[in-house]
């Protein structure tokens, strides 16, 4: 039995700051943000959305009546959690308005929770197959004004059903993973912002990369040459190009150039949006799947997943028949074609606007925001989550 993503759906704020006039605010060169670090745009997060809100937005385009009744999980992975008690997808199922009678737990560590809730996910689906599974991956990304990290921040969120006979992408056995206890980022519990040591991460990240697709190699007595793509965890866009590059030598020429020229159309979307954390694979995965003008059934393409701290993975799946039709993306592209561009000046206020880690009751500026879902604030400590109709 084929078990695998059925449907994608992506969501990220109607605003974004422009990276090149974000780079001469700070007295930076633009090439440093644009190419060194290989962004374009960066998401901007308005106080009406947190983790659970843009998980709902995006999770919102995938389900409809024939799918509703048939979701029996729900998993949650995320490092911008809103509680450390109550799951953040029990929220998100309310909001959703799916059955009572299913089960709903959030995930984390780090950018890899999405990943390991799509392994849960498939192993529910083979021992129920007419099941079907939500998994979604929120974040928001946040270092702070004027810190080495600002140019990595973003936010957004990705959904997708996991199911038997899936329409988009077909998951295969086995993967390869790695674990181990390092420092190279964490969010303390008194923090909003992270703490990373950038190089250190990056060196880790590579080498993370190295050994899951060595190991899943020895497994599977496979080659890099079997794969039409691979596609990345996007921190920011340079960070997968050199981890590409860095086993590009195991392949010929040919392939190689293949392998880059179908990065490029994987981190489009990443280029517009920044970082997602637990999302940024999979918005890598859908960029390269709405914008490749080369793939086709049957053809397979590599995921890296790797979360700080850290975990990583590296995993195969198979692109099933007409899988172009059940991608909806022409609503995809749509979400980053109508944003609104924020002066430098605008972008620091809606920054510094985020609800505080206080028991304060708290008033959001939800008129400005049209989502679906929105924050209206908090009142007596508890979040007051809303859900537009029509």
């Amino acid at each position: 039995m084929k078990v695998g993503i059925d449907r994608i759906g992506f969501y990220t704020p109607r605003w974004y700051v422009d990276m090149a006039k974000l780079a001469k605010a700070r007295h930076e060169e633009p090439g440093k943000y644009l190419i060194g670090i290989g962004q374009s745009k960066q998401a901007v997060i308005p106080n009406t959305q947190d983790a659970v809100t843009m998980a709902a937005n995006a999770a919102d385009q995938i389900i409809n009546d024939n799918n509703r009744d048939q979701i029996d999980l729900v998993l949650f992975g995320t490092e911008s959690g809103i509680d450390n008690s109550k799951s953040a997808a029990i929220y998100l199922q309310h909001l959703l308005q799916l059955r009572a009678d299913i089960q709903s737990v959030e995930l984390k560590q780090a950018c890899y929770a999405m990943t390991a809730g799509i392994q849960l996910a498939k192993d529910h689906v083979l021992a129920h197959p007419a099941s079907k599974v939500l998994v979604v991956g929120s974040d928001i990304a946040r270092y702070g004004l004027h810190t080495a990290g600002e140019p990595t921040q973003g936010g957004g969120a990705v959904a997708m059903i996991i199911s038997a006979d899936p329409k988009i992408l077909a998951i295969e056995e086995p993967s390869a993973h790695y674990t181990a206890d390092i420092m190279d980022f964490w969010r303390p519990l008194y923090a909003t912002e992270a703490v990373v040591d950038g190089k250190y991460s990056s060196q880790e990240y590579i080498d993370f990369f190295d050994r899951t697709l060595t190991e899943y190699q020895t497994k599977t007595k496979s080659s890099l040459a079997d794969l039409q793509a691979v596609v990345f965890h996007l921190p920011y866009t340079k960070m997968g190009l050199k981890a590409l590059k860095s086993v590009l030598n195991r392949t010929d020429e040919l392939h190689a150039n293949q392998l880059l020229r179908e990065f490029e159309y994987s981190r489009i979307f990443s280029r517009e949006v920044g970082n997602l954390y637990t999302g940024s694979l999979y918005l890598s995965l859908l960029s390269l799947l709405v914008n490749s003008e080369n793939l086709k059934s049957g053809q397979k393409i590599g995921l890296f997943s790797y979360g700080s701290g850290a975990e990583g993975e590296f995993y195969v799946a198979t692109l099933q028949t007409n899988f172009q039709t059940a991608i909806e993306s022409g609503s995809i592209k749509k979400v980053l074609e109508d944003r609104e561009e924020l002066s430098i000046s605008e972008y620091e206020t809606m920054f510094n606007s985020q609800m505080p880690l206080t028991d304060d009751n708290f008033v959001t500026n939800d008129k400005l925001d049209s989502a679906k879902f929105y924050l209206a604030g908090q009142k007596d400590q508890q979040r007051l989550y809303q859900r537009r109709e029509g």
